[in-house]
């Protein structure tokens, strides 16, 4: 299986896979193998398609099975030369979901709840400039413009660039961990080896562990963070072109769900209820 495994890396990094992506669909691929005690060139689209029904059956996420097809699409057009095999796996309808968001109080009460400065400083980034956790861990000091007042990320989804808005109190917290950790690496937020950034794991599981007893009836992740910041953005008046840039969203579909979150939007509709009678011409007036 090692050098089937082996040969797919080699041609997801010839089409510029992101390093996550290649990870991912490897695992899959692995894991399918295991399912079935054989060697994943072996099994056909029949066994592939039962291995999708199997992940559906133990609760996997819509897009986590859509996930593993698309490595399994890979694998079977790319790798083994098997096109034909592609329509018989079928992408899972995902639910869409609004994400959860936190109050200001309460985004303050989860950074308060973090002791380590490393946490911290990284949780400020996802809310501070509204990073994915992938994106604060890889930052590096160069990435900080001080004098332009922007955050420089580096291979983002998609393997994109762009540009974010550095806020003043995120810079002061950003020179302030500088000033206590004085890493040595390239990397701000340094693993234990200091030659790897932190992983996103530690992190959650620092922040798994710091929301313990807070009270916060909500599902807090990294991203929740970042949901965070985009719906408050909006609720601020930042149009929804501008809070795209800033997420680094290919559509502006991906922006606009925020919009339905917000808390100011919501009160200020008013109900045709609270309207009847209340003027001439009115319902029931």
């Amino acid at each position: 299986m090692e050098a089937l495994l082996s040969k797919m890396q080699s041609a997801m990094t010839v089409r510029g896979l992101t390093p996550l992506t290649q990870e991912a669909y490897l695992r899959h691929v692995r894991k399918l193998g295991e399912h079935f005690g054989a060697h994943p060139a072996e099994l056909g689209a029949e066994q592939a398609g039962r291995y999708l029904l199997y992940l559906t059956e133990i609760g996997r996420s819509a897009s986590t099975r859509n996930q593993c097809a698309g490595a399994l699409r890979f694998l079977y057009v790319v790798v083994l030369q098997r096109p034909h095999y592609v329509g018989l796996l079928p992408k899972a309808k995902a639910r869409r979901r609004l994400p959860s968001v936190l109050s200001g109080r309460e985004v303050l009460q989860v950074i308060d709840a973090l002791g380590s400065p490393l946490h911290r400083t990284l949780a400020l980034c996802c809310y501070g400039a509204g990073l994915r956790i992938s994106e604060a861990c890889r930052l590096r000091v160069q990435d900080i413009d001080s004098q332009r007042m922007v955050l420089h990320v580096r291979n983002g989804k998609g393997q994109k660039d762009r540009q974010v808005t550095l806020s003043p109190r995120l810079l002061a917290a950003l020179r302030s961990y500088y000033k206590q950790r004085r890493p040595s690496g390239a990397y701000l937020f340094e693993g234990r080896s200091r030659v790897r950034p932190l992983t996103k794991a530690a992190f959650q599981k620092a922040l798994a562990l710091a929301i313990v007893g807070l009270g916060i009836r909500k599902h807090i992740t990294p991203h929740v963070l970042r949901h965070s910041y985009a719906t408050h953005m909006i609720e601020a008046g930042a149009d929804l072109r501008s809070v795209q840039l800033q997420l680094g969203h290919a559509s502006i579909r991906s922006t606009a769900r925020y919009v339905h979150l917000t808390e100011s939007r919501r009160r200020s509709l008013p109900s045709p209820l609270d309207m009847l009678g209340s003027k001439p011409g009115a319902v029931f007036g």
